[in-house]
């Protein structure tokens, strides 16, 4: 097993790491080092890697990826702006290619050759001489081969734009041209020497990029893949794994069908499998489709018995998951099944599980926790999260049942996290931080949600509660809740069609009464603060302007104020075009509330944010101020959506403290 590491709790560069189990145990052994690779310089990152850092929120250095071969013995990795290969059976390390700001490599199975990105051209390196090629070039600025565009890396959860053959001969690629979306800049005021970086960005109502797959030799021939793009304008996924054809699949604008379609790799042209469809939208699973052993496997939606599941098409009959079994994503696949996370009915919880190519499902991980991994060929590698637990076990289980750990070298924080969960009838379950002392007066509330699509909070992983934790031990009464719109149930998800606003913040309402309910006199509902960032940052804006009775202050970290200021993909899934849907941006708009605000509001923001620009923010800020509100505005110079930096990271929490201190009392 390979796997990424770094040597301790405040070295912040990944080293590759492979881990071998015998019947004396598992060893561990470091078997390539990127200090010595950089040679003790700093990284000097290409733009293309530093975005795919950004989309992903990798905040650590180093080697941040890899790709290695069917065979096990050669891998590719990128550190730098230049690529490496690693050959396993020998231990040797060699540059692939003479090029610096070499991005996105990938190996074929056999090990011969890697493709890479360089700027916007495509390459070919070669393992056995080292030796480069071009084998795409771009036609224009604003044109790339081999990376994934913003909107499939931000939204789609797809960072590639190369796929391999199985033979190695042959190979998808991405092709972008961006010239028809709008500029933006993302400026450096702390620096007013300094030009402001161009951007392209897909605004909501306004134009994608042009987005094309090309079958590509490694000869230099190729063709491109053919289907309706005008009806089907978004490249979802794609698929070649050992068993065939390739499987595309792809979405409409409006997100309401996806269609499955295989690839002849001779002609190109590209054939229907499946496809699924939605009133509201059409639901991406990372992991699929793909082509099995057995046959094709994609998600779908019975809407009859509320279950986002798996089918399988197979020439021996369709196979699918039960009913109630909420499938997350996929992870891998063999000869005898498929290996997927998801949930039986409690949100707070995932689980890896098994779908055999008979139709029979079993969990393989220990219920009640938070776990993710990949079973493969009888070994299976999991990472469970517990509740009160701060770090997440890794194990790895070999094939007579064996479970070996894999060594942690984080620093054990300073904070304990002591989670109680209450249920919540609809979505999920309210998890409620309390100070490790009993309080001796009623304690102050404080709601720290996320509480919008896609990303769940209130979980049982003690990890998402380290911030909260803190908070608490101040003296405060933390409530991480999420509510409509979470990803709990496909109809969940669907309650905030339309109206981005109404359903998570009745959410946090309910929450909020829940909590109070439960504790009594031990909480004080006269005095609740709500803290966020990003969706959680407007959903803490929003509950300050539109329920003054409720809360009584309010952060909001990097909010999206204005959601026509938003990307395509992420804001038409839920409330259509802005020209057509009006009304579905005012209900869910902040600038349109700004006179309603009587409550203190801080608003933060990082200056080189690329994913929620700084305009949100400031344009709140003229808005309130227009409506005569007071509020006050933190800007975090050179910092983008993510707040990494530690110094950062640290005095922004301490900030918040102060400001709800002053607001709500001290705890």
């Amino acid at each position: 097993m390979l796997f990424l590491r770094s040597d301790g709790p405040t070295d912040p560069v990944n080293h590759l790491w492979r881990a071998t189990w015998d019947e004396s145990g598992l060893s561990e052994q470091k078997v390539v080092d990127a200090a010595e690779l950089l040679g003790g310089d700093a990284e000097d990152l290409p733009p293309q890697e530093r975005a795919r850092r950004e989309r992903l929120r990798e905040v650590s250095g180093g080697i941040t990826g890899y790709s290695v071969d069917r065979s096990f013995r050669h891998l590719c990795f990128a550190l730098s702006g230049l690529v490496f290969h690693h050959d396993l059976s020998t231990g040797h390390t060699a540059r692939l290619g003479t090029e610096h700001g070499l991005a996105n490599p990938v190996i074929d199975p056999t090990g011969r050759r890697v493709a890479a990105t360089s700027g916007g051209s495509l390459l070919l390196l070669d393992v056995a001489d080292g030796s480069s090629r071009v084998l795409r070039q771009p036609g224009g600025p604003a044109q790339s081969w081999g990376s994934a565009e913003f909107i499939a890396a931000e939204e789609m959860d797809r960072q590639s734009g190369i796929w391999w053959a199985p033979d190695g001969e042959s190979l998808l690629v991405e092709h972008f041209d961006e010239e028809p979306v709008a500029r933006w800049y993302v400026a450096d005021p702390a620096n007013p020497d300094r030009q402001p970086s161009p951007q392209r960005y897909p605004a909501a109502g306004t134009a994608n990029a042009h987005v094309r797959l090309h079958l590509l030799g490694v000869d230099g021939s190729g063709r491109e893949v053919t289907w309706d793009t005008d009806s089907f304008e978004y490249l979802a996924r794609v698929h070649w794994g050992d068993h065939g054809s390739p499987l595309i699949a792809v979405q409409n604008r409006a997100q309401t069908r996806v269609r499955v379609l295989t690839v002849d790799h001779h002609s190109g042209a590209a054939s229907p499998v499946a496809e699924e469809s939605a009133d509201a939208w059409v639901e991406l699973v990372p992991g699929v489709p793909r082509r099995t052993a057995a046959g094709v496997l994609h998600a779908v939606v019975d809407p009859q018995t509320n279950t986002r599941g798996l089918e399988l098409l197979a020439e021996a009959g369709d196979v699918t998951t039960p009913a109630g079994l909420q499938v997350s994503a996929v992870t891998g696949d063999d000869l005898d099944g498929v290996t997927f996370i998801g949930h039986d009915g409690d949100p707070a919880t995932r689980d890896i599980w098994r779908l055999g190519w008979d139709g029979k499902v079993r969990r393989l991980s220990d219920p009640g926790g938070w776990t993710v991994g990949i079973h493969r060929s009888g070994v299976s590698v999991m990472a469970t999260a517990a509740p009160n637990e701060p770090a997440s076990t890794w194990l790895v289980t070999d094939r007579s049942g064996r479970r070996h750990p894999l060594a942690s070298v984080a620093e054990r924080p300073g904070v304990s996290p002591r989670p109680v969960f209450l249920t919540e009838d609809g979505w999920s379950r309210i998890a409620v931080l309390m100070p490790a002392r009993p309080p001796k007066t009623p304690l102050p509330i404080i709601l720290s949600p996320y509480g919008g699509p896609h990303s769940g909070r209130s979980i049982k992983s003690g990890a998402s509660f380290l911030t909260e934790q803190w908070l608490a031990d101040q003296g405060y009464c933390v409530v991480v809740a999420d509510g409509p719109g979470s990803p709990s149930s496909p109809s969940n998800e669907a309650a905030i069609h339309g109206d981005m606003a109404s359903g998570p913040l009745a959410g946090q309402v309910s929450a909020l009464q829940r909590v109070a309910d439960h504790f009594g006199g031990a909480v004080d509902p006269g005095r609740v603060g709500i803290r966020g960032w990003s969706f959680g940052g407007y959903l803490a804006a929003l509950a300050a302007m539109e329920r003054p009775d409720v809360f009584h202050a309010a952060v909001a970290g990097a909010p999206v104020t204005d959601w026509s200021l938003y990307d395509t993909h992420y804001t038409e899934r839920y409330l259509g075009m802005p020209q057509s849907e009006p009304d579905a941006y005012s209900r869910s708009s902040l600038l349109a509330r700004a006179d309603r605000l009587r409550r203190p509001l801080l608003l933060i923001h990082g200056m080189a944010d690329d994913n929620v620009v700084v305009a949100h923010t400031l344009r709140l800020s003229a808005a309130l101020l227009a409506s005569g509100r007071a509020h006050s505005v933190l800007p975090l110079s050179g910092v983008t959506h993510m707040t990494p930096q530690e110094v950062v990271a640290e005095n922004l929490l301490r900030t918040e403290l102060g400001f709800f201190e002053t607001h709500l009392g001290a705890g």
